[in-house]
């Protein structure tokens, strides 16, 4: 079983990122491989739907998918939709992502957009079949000072979105596709 954390802001000061980084200590606390990709450090391209797959930064990022088994990923909140970013790297690795089981770590500005991660959630389910972890940390900005993650209650719910994420790891997504037929 293996891990990928991914932050996908490109924000130097961001706090999607830091949730990402909490969760990432959480799974090498408990001695798992985990692998953090932070998208500010690529230079990915925008998804023409053409001739960007074949580009080395994408092949690079495409292999890191597709070796993790279970994907958390933190995306900034942006006009109630999850930044672009995010999507731009699904876009960008497509069935990479194919039956992984994905969670989510969103922060925004407001409290008024907590169901604005359900398009990418929705589109990664329908797609490639990916088992969608039912619990995601959504913070706000009244969840951080100077820096870090300043609510205990945001951590916690790292903490049980990790649990769930490990529990749900590996699972045996033909048994579950097809336990009703």
């Amino acid at each position: 079983m293996s891990y990928l954390v991914i932050s996908t802001s490109l924000n130097p000061n961001s706090k999607s990122y830091l949730l990402a980084r909490e969760a990432e200590k959480q799974l090498t606390g408990g001695g798992r491989e985990v692998d953090f990709l932070d998208l500010r450090k690529l230079r990915l391209p925008l998804c023409d739907g053409s001739t960007v797959y074949s580009r080395p930064a994408v092949a690079k990022v495409r292999k890191r998918i597709q070796w993790a088994t279970s994907i958390l990923v933190g995306v900034p909140i942006y006009n109630y939709d999850c930044g672009s970013a995010a999507k731009n790297l699904v876009e960008l690795t497509g069935d990479a992502w194919k039956e992984k089981t994905v969670g989510f770590l969103c922060a925004a500005g407001g409290r008024s957009s907590y169901m604005s991660i359900m398009g990418l959630a929705n589109s990664l389910m329908l797609d490639f079949r990916c088992l969608i972890v039912p619990r995601f940390v959504y913070a706000d900005d009244s969840s951080f000072a100077e820096g870090v993650i300043s609510d205990a209650a945001v951590t916690g719910r790292i903490a049980q979105l990790v649990a769930s994420t490990v529990k749900l790891d590996g699972a045996n997504f033909d048994t579950l596709l097809n336990a009703h037929h």
